[in-house]
């Protein structure tokens, strides 16, 4: 579920539960309508939590040639993506 299906489902669910004055005889329009925006909000959450961008630092440990001039150290680098 997408942001713009999250939205969609809180819009239907507020216009169930606080435009529609109608009866239907065994359904609580009301409880359905709230029922929706919860289902829409959650979904919103959802998909920004897991498709948010987020950083990613990859560190690498490389080891300099040995040389005449090497004196043992190890260089590290960081790469950011």
């Amino acid at each position: 579920m997408g942001i713009g299906v999250g939205l969609f489902f809180i819009a239907l669910g507020a216009v169930l539960t606080f435009a529609l004055h109608a009866t239907v005889n065994g359904v609580n329009l009301q409880m359905v309508g709230v029922i929706l925006m919860a289902v829409g909000a959650v979904g919103i959450v959802l998909d920004l939590v897991m498709f948010a961008p987020r950083r990613r630092s990859v560190q690498t440990v490389e080891r300099v040639p040995y040389s005449q001039y090497d004196d043992g150290t190890t260089r590290v680098t960081h790469v950011e993506s």
